[in-house]
């Protein structure tokens, strides 16, 4: 029973049923979800998945309307074939089940996605943007790949890298006030560690009332008092890519 005892804060996959306007290719041994605009462009943003992984239907919502704003959207399988996280597995085993899959060991897979992205999809400017596992993946890209010209962390689970705040590359962190798997005190010690440290332009914004999952969670439906912040949270997200892709 200890999935009832704590429910997931993403909960969020069985209750979208969203096809997607994309299709799913193979780039050498990574799977991947590509969706891309109707005019040709040299702009692309690489899409980090939650713990639910690449197929969870939110994500690819956002990718692909990510490609309706005129960018190549790809959000390959980080966990490269391991299995996601399941609604119905159980929260005593998550700990081990992560060990597995830590966010700051994916630059394989980015030099990959990279390479794909410039050679097979004529992309010259890419930027990054990821959702709570993938949030962590963007700050940990952020922090040392020179091949991305910006990034958007959203609920990225700061813990993973709390000592390091010397960022590459403009940074746009989306925060929740009630996140109850980020507390607010992290968001401020991360905003202090910026303000120290960080010689890039970078923004921290904290949506009121909000909880951990907002901005992919097709909650519209659930919850109306939420709709503006989910629509705010992704125009702001658009605008910062607009603003340095």
């Amino acid at each position: 029973m200890a999935n009832e005892l704590k429910p997931c804060p993403c909960d969020i996959g069985d209750r979208f049923d969203y096809g997607g306007r994309g299709q799913e290719v193979q780039v050498e041994h990574i799977k991947a979800y590509v969706c891309k605009p109707p005019d040709s462009t040299d702009k692309a943003v690489i899409v980090i998945h939650d713990i639910f992984g690449w197929q969870l239907p939110n994500t690819r919502y956002i990718a692909d309307m990510l490609a309706t704003n005129g960018y190549i959207a790809i959000c390959p399988d980080f966990f490269v074939g391991q299995e996601a996280w399941k609604l119905s597995n159980d929260w005593a085993s998550f700990n081990d089940w992560l060990k597995t899959r830590e966010a700051g060991k994916i630059d394989k897979e980015v030099d990959v996605i990279l390479k794909y992205l410039r050679e097979q999809c004529g992309a010259k400017k890419i930027g990054v943007i990821g959702f709570c596992w993938g949030g962590a993946a963007v700050q940990h890209l952020m922090l040392k790949n020179p091949h991305l010209k910006t990034g958007v962390s959203l609920y990225g689970v700061i813990k993973f890298f709390e000592d390091r705040s010397s960022l590459l590359h403009p940074t746009f962190f989306i925060f929740a006030e009630k996140d109850e798997v980020i507390p607010l005190e992290q968001v401020t010690l991360l905003e202090q560690k910026l303000k120290q440290n960080c010689k890039v332009h970078y923004e921290i914004k904290i949506y009121p009332g909000q909880t951990h999952g907002f901005v992919h969670r097709k909650r519209e439906d659930i919850n109306p008092q939420d709709k503006p912040y989910i629509e705010e949270g992704r125009k702001d997200m658009i605008n910062w890519l607009n603003k340095y892709l």
